[in-house]
C-alpha cells in the first residue's frame, strides 16, 4: 500500500470484529485518511447525521443488524454513501443484491489493502462528484424557487410545451396579453440566468423540475 490520501470526506468503517476494525482504522489514518470506526451497524446509524461526505466500509456478516440490512436502511432514508462491502461470509447472490442497491464494490476477506485503498479513493472521488452535483442541482431549483407565481405558470408552460411556447400561444392559454407574457418571460429568462428558451428547458430538464 503506497502514497497517502487526496480525497477528502471521512471513511466510516463498520465491523465487529475489534481487531479488523482497529487494523484497518490504524492503517488507513496512517496513510492520511479521517476514519470513523463503528462496532455495529446500530452504533452507525445512530452517529450518521446523513449528511457527512465520505464512503462507508461496511462488514457484511454482522450480528443483529447486517451489512445488507444497514444498506436498506440507508437506501430506504435516501441516504447516498458510497459503500464498500468486505466479507468473509457472503457469496454471489449476496454481492449481486447489495450491487443491485448501489454497492460500489464487495471485497471478500482477505483482500490486500492496496486493493481496498484503490477503492476507497474511487468512492471518495465519486462521493464528490455527486454532491458537487446535487449543490448545483439545488441552486437551480432554488432559481425556479425564486420565480412569482405567474412566472412560474408560464415557465412551466414553456418547458412542458415547447412546440407551442410563443407568447401568443401563452397569452392565448392564460387570456393575458402577449406583452405581458413577453415581460414575464424576461424576468424568467433573468431570474434564471439563461439567454434563450432553449436554454431555460435544458435547464429544467437537467434539474427535473416541471415533470409532474
Amino acid at each position: 500500500m503506497t502514497g497517502l490520501a487526496t480525497n477528502t470526506g471521512c471513511v466510516f468503517l463498520v465491523d465487529d470484529d475489534a481487531n479488523i476494525r482497529s487494523s484497518l482504522a490504524r492503517a488507513l489514518g496512517l496513510r492520511g485518511y479521517e476514519v470513523k470506526a463503528f462496532e455495529s451497524a446500530q452504533a452507525f446509524l445512530d452517529a450518521y447525521d446523513g449528511e457527512s461526505s465520505g464512503c462507508l466500509i461496511l462488514d457484511y456478516g454482522m450480528p443483529e443488524m447486517d451489512g445488507l440490512q444497514l444498506q436498506r436502511h440507508l437506501v430506504d432514508r435516501n441516504i447516498a454513501i458510497p459503500i464498500i462491502f468486505i466479507t468473509g461470509h457472503g457469496g454471489v447472490p449476496e454481492s449481486v443484491q447489495a450491487m443491485k442497491m448501489g454497492a460500489m464494490d464487495f471485497l471478500e476477506k482477505p483482500f490486500q489493502q492496496a486493493v481496498l485503498i484503490e477503492r476507497i479513493d474511487a468512492a471518495l472521488a465519486y462521493d464528490q462528484t455527486r454532491r458537487a452535483a446535487t449543490q448545483k442541482t439545488d441552486a437551480v431549483k432554488a432559481r425556479f424557487d425564486s420565480l412569482t407565481s405567474r412566472e412560474a405558470e408560464i415557465a412551466r408552460l414553456i418547458v412542458s410545451n415547447p412546440a407551442s411556447n410563443s407568447s401568443k400561444d401563452i397569452a392565448r392559454m392564460l387570456d393575458i396579453s402577449p406583452r405581458t407574457v413577453d415581460h414575464h418571460r424576461a424576468r424568467i429568462l433573468e431570474k434564471m440566468d439563461v439567454g434563450s428558451v432553449a436554454q431555460l428547458v435544458e435547464l429544467a430538464l437537467k434539474a427535473e423540475v416541471f415533470t409532474d
